[in-house]
């Protein structure tokens, strides 16, 4: 967290996943303008600006979808869950390649017109009636922009000033400017492209960002019902305080869908909700480390007792009122307002 939007100090950690993806980026780079001169048809042209547009174009296409693979990939397992510490920096590296091809590209096919490059890229071609010569470029340019809104927000001051749901609503365009980046690059593929390959690729790539989505969201709601929790005397049951591991938590669902952590620390219980109030991530399947609920997804840290960042931090979160009967742990499905001090369960016999 960055407490005063002040600039955070890069941590080995975060150094060292920025100089593999850069290093990764130019790899992926230098591997597609080598195999673009090799397999270039013979009798054609070929221009090095045009093979620097295709690789900035196609890396950043690429990069994109590594990007929107992180996020259910470490729903399935925690091994990915590393990635989404620094997913932003992706993003933004995502934004700069999608720039430099966006300028490229207007500098090699528009820089020469007596008119505006902007008007020349919007009035040149309004053919939007066919799909062979349907100006593709349109889309290209609706995607750069919610790149730009995303990575000019991707700091932590934005998120704050424009509130957490509004953020994720922002941020949620991705989808929208993937959806248009497919069809920038088929739309294109249709028209300048005799092979197929390149076609194939961004099919491929499409069909498994979705089949990824919907694989996780089917576990989700299966999950959600296997977890649906049994009430008794109005009070929710969560099993027993055996099986929820020691500085871990179990996640329950409540009637309505709301999701509550359930921790397990140094022989008491806590429950509180499952919400980051960062980026909404799902506190439930962090941990307990320092003795703070520790999200998954950027670290953000709350005290497991009362809901409340340690100083100076302010953000709050729901508390839930919770007890241990026979080893059994209940919850109270009636959230406390964010920050209120709960008194933490006993485990009996449990070595504090």
């Amino acid at each position: 967290m960055a407490h005063g939007y002040q600039v955070v100090t890069w941590t080995p950690f975060k150094k060292a996943y920025d100089v593999v993806m850069l290093i990764a980026v130019g790899v992926f780079m230098t591997i597609f303008i080598v195999g673009g001169y090799m397999t270039w048809p013979d009798g054609e042209t070929l221009h090095p600006v045009q093979l620097a547009l295709r690789a900035l174009g196609f890396t950043a296409f690429t990069l994109l979808h590594v990007v929107l693979a992180i996020g259910p990939l470490s729903r399935m397992s925690p091994r990915f869950k590393p990635l989404l510490y620094n997913r932003r920096h992706m993003g933004v590296t995502t934004f700069l390649l999608a720039f430099a091809h966006a300028v490229l590209a207007l500098l090699w096919y528009h820089g020469f017109s007596e008119m505006n490059v902007f008007v020349s890229l919007f009035a040149s071609n309004p053919n939007y009636g066919s799909i062979q010569g349907f100006p593709f470029e349109s889309l290209g340019f609706v995607a750069l922009v919610i790149l730009f809104l995303m990575a000019a927000t991707s700091h932590d001051f934005w998120n704050a000033n424009l509130g957490p749901g509004f953020w994720k609503a922002l941020h949620m365009l991705v989808y929208v400017a993937y959806a248009a980046l497919v069809a920038h690059v088929m739309l294109g593929l249709a028209q300048n492209e005799k092979s197929p390959l390149y076609a194939y690729a961004v099919g491929g790539g499409a069909v498994f960002l979705v089949a990824l989505h919907l694989i996780t969201g089917v576990r989700e709601c299966v999950r959600d019902r296997a977890l649906g929790a049994a009430a008794h005397d109005g009070w929710i049951d969560v099993g027993s305080a055996a099986d929820i591991p020691d500085g871990r938590a179990v996640i329950v669902v409540l009637k309505g869908g709301e999701r509550v952590a359930v921790f397990r620390y140094d022989g008491k219980v806590s429950a509180v909700s499952n919400v980051c109030r960062h980026q909404a991530g799902p506190l439930g399947e962090g941990c307990i480390k320092d003795g703070l609920v520790t999200c998954p997804w950027h670290g953000f840290q709350y005290r497991p007792d009362d809901g409340r960042s340690p100083p100076p931090f302010t953000e709050r979160i729901p508390t839930y009122n919770v007890k241990v009967d026979n080893g059994v742990v209940f919850i109270d499905p009636v959230a406390n307002p964010a920050g209120t001090p709960v008194e933490p369960a006993v485990v009996a016999g449990a070595a504090a």
